[in-house]
């Protein structure tokens, strides 16, 4: 059996990586040159197009940055749809519950199975083979992809529901989100009050306003000033505008998610779509007349 890797971005790469140090025969596309070629230099083999991948391929994973461009290279003229090899097709993208349903729906009648799993826990994590994957889809589609799956992490699964993987991570990352900036705004008032930023973290840690953005990112990225967590703003608020919109066709009010996508928003403004999602933290220190450019 063959696999497909299409989108060889930091995460990706590192999915595809971690699949060939498996020992599994691996043909990979992407748009960028340099991508490419270092999956090559790894061992995998090089496909021209994403019908390409589908021709030369079973199962195919991918992992694109927005749904409109997991939808084109899938479905589009000249994608993936049309190999006529493939016959899975594993969404590692945040691509929402929306679009996840249109694949399977676009792919049923070309006999294409097509299974949701969108990951959580970062560049790390892919390296590592230490990710979170939700799942969703056929459950024997996903039975057959599961090993597959668990050389990248630890999958779970969600469901038959097209889609519902997709749900799950975006209220996954939804609170992840809502944490960096509520430890901001914390952070902001303890260090204009005069508190040490490294002292709070330590107490934070050993008390109840523990969370996922005092734990890791800010003693890895905030608290050295180098805002290199790995996730960029631009991915982040892709993901929070998703999950605000889904909420609000579901009709499920999310007045704090809508104020961290404002805070995102803003943050993408001063800092670029490019910088890091934990440049919340320098928009709040800002915002409280901190100078967030300040060495460690």
């Amino acid at each position: 059996m063959t696999i497909g890797f299409i989108g060889l971005g930091r995460m990706g790469g590192a999915m595809a990586g971690r699949l060939l140090a498996a020992g599994h025969d691996v043909v990979v596309n992407d748009v960028d040159r340099a991508a490419r070629e270092a999956l090559v230099a790894q061992g995998a083999q090089l496909a021209d197009s994403a019908r390409e991948v589908g021709d030369r391929a079973d199962i195919v994973f991918a992992s694109l940055p927005t749904p409109d461009i997991v939808l084109d290279t899938v479905l589009a003229p000249g994608g993936l749809a049309e190999g006529s090899r493939v016959r899975l097709f594993v969404d590692l993208s945040t691509s929402g519950p929306q679009a996840a349903t249109v694949l399977a729906q676009g792919l049923a009648p070309r006999g294409i199975a097509a299974i949701d799993a969108p990951v959580s826990g970062g560049i790390k994590g892919a390296r590592e083979g230490m990710l979170a994957l939700m799942a969703s889809g056929p459950a024997e589609a996903y039975e057959e992809v599961r090993p597959l799956l668990e050389t990248l992490g630890r999958p779970f699964f969600m469901g038959a529901t097209p889609g519902a993987g997709q749900t799950m991570k975006l209220v996954n990352n939804l609170l992840g989100a809502c944490a960096i900036a509520i430890t901001s705004e914390g952070m902001a008032m303890g260090i204009k009050a005069g508190l040490d930023p490294a002292k709070m973290i330590e107490v934070l840690n050993g008390s109840t306003g523990r969370n996922s953005a005092t734990q890791d990112k800010w003693p890895r990225s905030v608290l050295p000033r180098t805002f290199d967590f790995g996730f960029a703003t631009g991915l982040c608020l892709k993901d929070v505008r998703l999950c605000v919109a889904e909420a609000e066709a579901a009709g499920v009010p999310l007045a704090v998610g809508s104020a961290v996508r404002t805070i995102l928003e803003r943050t993408a403004d001063a800092y670029g779509l490019d910088s890091d999602f934990t440049a919340m933290a320098k928009l709040v220190e800002a915002d409280a007349g901190l100078d967030p450019e300040r060495p460690a």
